[in-house]
């Protein structure tokens, strides 16, 4: 019996009980992403160290570190020195429970917590590609072995299916990478980007990688048009995050794959 079959069989498919479930667990992951996504670039533990306000250095009291809910009570603010807390504590926080909150309404069970670790892993990357240009091998493989185990237990797409999107993830980037700097000279792809693409199509299986891409390629050219109606000008040697834009397009096509099928 498969993980699937047991989950409809054992644990109740009600979307409200799943939907405030994951989206709770969402803001409390989210709480952790954010420290990450912070601490990481600068070589700060993100699992040691207490939480400590950015303006006067005051150790912060547990009731200050309720994900989204301390953000609004302090107006984003330290209640002794008045600094702004960095925004990206509650952005982060507040896209993690709306991820957990669709998946669990569209998928709820086993389905839709996997659905979620997969947006969850995918906003820590695309923070941190956002930020930095930085895909961090650890994030990326662990978004790989999860999509491996998730398949190998039976949760759709089929385990080869994987396997196949996984391949031609990875391939498919790398050569357009290659071939971008075999052209011009000069890198086009950061070397994290096949990865990431990979470890998307060992989750999302191959058919639904060319939707990804193309997401991922109207999101960069929405971002462009952007820039150029509010006065910015866009050169053509300007980078975009591609991890960001690709992380964004896959979790649509996950929702999209649980809502209608693989």
């Amino acid at each position: 019996m498969s993980i699937a079959t047991l989950s409809a069989s054992a644990l109740p498919a009600d979307p409200w009980l799943w939907a405030p479930l994951l989206a709770v667990l969402g803001a409390i992951f989210g709480s952790f992403i954010a420290v990450l996504v912070i601490r990481w670039p600068q070589g700060r533990s993100v699992l040691r160290g207490r939480s400590v306000c950015d303006g006067c250095g005051r150790t912060l009291a547990p009731g200050e570190l309720i994900p989204l809910l301390s953000a609004l009570a302090l107006r984003g603010r330290c209640r002794t020195c008045g600094v702004a807390i960095d925004p990206r504590h509650w952005m982060i926080e507040t896209a993690a429970l709306l991820i957990g909150l669709a998946a669990g309404w569209l998928a709820p069970g086993l389905e839709g917590l996997a659905a979620a670790i997969f947006g969850w892993l995918l906003l820590a990357l695309a923070a941190l590609d956002l930020a930095e240009f930085w895909l961090p091998d650890e994030l990326t493989l662990a978004l790989a072995l999860l999509g491996l185990a998730t398949g190998a237990l039976g949760l759709a797409p089929l385990l080869t299916e994987r396997l196949i999107g996984g391949a031609v993830g990875f391939a498919l980037l790398w050569a357009i990478g290659a071939g971008y700097k075999a052209a011009r000279g000069r890198e086009g792809l950061g070397g994290g980007d096949p990865k990431l693409f990979g470890a998307i199509g060992l989750w999302l299986g191959w058919r639904l990688l060319p939707v990804v891409l193309l997401l991922a390629a109207l999101i960069g050219l929405g971002v462009a048009g952007f820039r150029l109606l509010t006065g910015r000008a866009v050169r053509g040697d300007d980078a975009l995050p591609l991890g960001t834009l690709l992380a964004i397009a896959a979790y649509p096509a996950e929702l999209a794959m649980l809502s209608f099928g693989p």
